[in-house]
């Protein structure tokens, strides 16, 4: 994957009183759906940058889809977690201003846009 998902998942709104059942949408799932449905890449582009067979791209895009439906139907949360995936570069996000970057190269990491410290290493964040 080029970098991890901008967020951790999504939630359910508007539903009173009701347990989250949580759906869980692995990283490959949720690159399948970027690549093919967010990027408007064929299947055998997305295959490509995904480094996996057409026919496996289609075995998760289809179980991607049929977790997403399932979801919005039950009215479930998505969380995005696991998988079978390496990121090209390091990928932090600022816990003081939120923005996201990649690994510099430097061994003092800190936040290009406000100088902080207090960064989140990402790559990990959705295991």
């Amino acid at each position: 994957m080029l970098m991890p998902p901008t967020i951790k998942g999504l939630s359910v709104t508007g539903v009173r009183g009701r347990k989250s059942n949580q759906m869980f949408l692995l990283l490959e799932e949720y690159e399948a759906i970027r690549l093919l449905d967010y990027c408007m890449l064929n299947q055998e582009q997305a295959a490509v940058l995904m480094e996996i067979s057409r026919p496996t791209l289609t075995r998760i895009y289809e179980e991607a889809r049929r977790k997403v439906a399932t979801a919005f139907v039950e009215g479930r949360d998505i969380v995005f977690r696991g998988g079978k995936v390496k990121f090209e570069e390091n990928w932090y996000s600022c816990n003081n201003c939120k923005a996201r970057f990649s690994d510099p190269g430097k061994a003092d990491i800190h936040c290009p846009e406000c100088k902080s410290q207090d960064v989140e290493f990402l790559n990990d964040s959705f295991t």
